[in-house]
């Protein structure tokens, strides 16, 4: 089981231990940032602790690199499964798949798992709050964490790049997209932190843009979203061995010779 704690210099430790009981030590001075709300909200839920081997062989501790957040977003439910608006889940779902992480408990409102890619410590999740509400998830496992926001990058579906085309910035603003003006709600207006764009097309003639997003992709848009979802796993991977700058231009190069393929085909 693990031990979760944070000392008196703010640093989180993450200890294994082989003995079937927990044992918690908080020690919160003036400066500390997080919510201590949030923070019983998570020890609450017992999936906070989501490793269940006896004995583990890594821990996250203040000696290691601070583990990233990848959040996908999206909406809970079979009914919004596959749909354009979901596609941040799907992205996630990838990724886990790929790498064998398991996506099995909630923790801070969301469906969570933690693994490693190579010696990076990493941290997946899909907030289960509903689209709208999104950061309330985000926001509190930032928080719990104690990640800066420069070690969080959201996947977000994005009706301003065509079907199937993704991108990778460091920084930037909501685009009108309601879960990322939650996730910059509850990150105190703050847009410092990464996205993974997910092109999805724009709605055709006059459709409305919400009955749009909520509608499933049809065969051929299908088809390119599965392929986006295993270039983005690919990015993410070199993001996690190379850092955000050197990945982003590698990656977003290679994206924007596929923009200039797909711009103009219908979705």
């Amino acid at each position: 089981m693990m031990v979760f704690f944070l000392s008196q210099s703010d640093k989180l430790h993450i200890w294994s231990v082989s003995s079937l009981s927990l044992s918690l030590s908080l020690s919160l001075s003036p400066s500390l940032s997080l919510s201590l709300t949030s923070l019983l909200d998570c020890f609450q839920e017992t999936s906070a602790f989501p490793y269940k081997r006896m004995i583990t062989r890594r821990c996250f501790c203040s000696s290691a690199p601070r583990p990233w957040l990848f959040v996908g977003l999206g909406n809970p439910g079979d009914k919004y499964k596959g749909t354009r608006h979901n596609v941040g889940f799907e992205m996630i779902d990838a990724f886990a798949k790929a790498q064998g992480i398991e996506m099995n408990t909630l923790n801070c409102k969301a469906i969570f798992g933690q693994g490693f890619v190579g010696d990076a410590p990493l941290l997946l999740a899909k907030p289960q709050t509903y689209m709208n509400l999104s950061g309330e998830s985000t926001g509190a496992l930032a928080a719990y964490y104690k990640l800066p926001l420069n070690r969080v990058i959201v996947f977000h579906d994005d009706m301003d790049l065509p079907c199937g085309v993704l991108r990778l910035q460091d920084k930037g603003g909501h685009g009108s997209h309601n879960g990322l003006k939650s996730v910059i709600y509850h990150f105190r207006g703050n847009r410092e932190f990464a996205r993974l764009r997910i092109g999805i097309g724009k709605p055709p003639g006059q459709m409305d843009p919400k009955a749009f997003l909520l509608q499933k992709f049809n065969a051929s848009a299908r088809e390119r979203i599965d392929t986006a979802l295993q270039e983005g796993v690919e990015g993410l991977k070199l993001l996690l061995l190379k850092g955000l700058t050197e990945s982003a231009r590698r990656f977003n190069t290679e994206q924007k010779y596929k923009h200039i393929r797909l711009q103009t085909m219908p979705t």
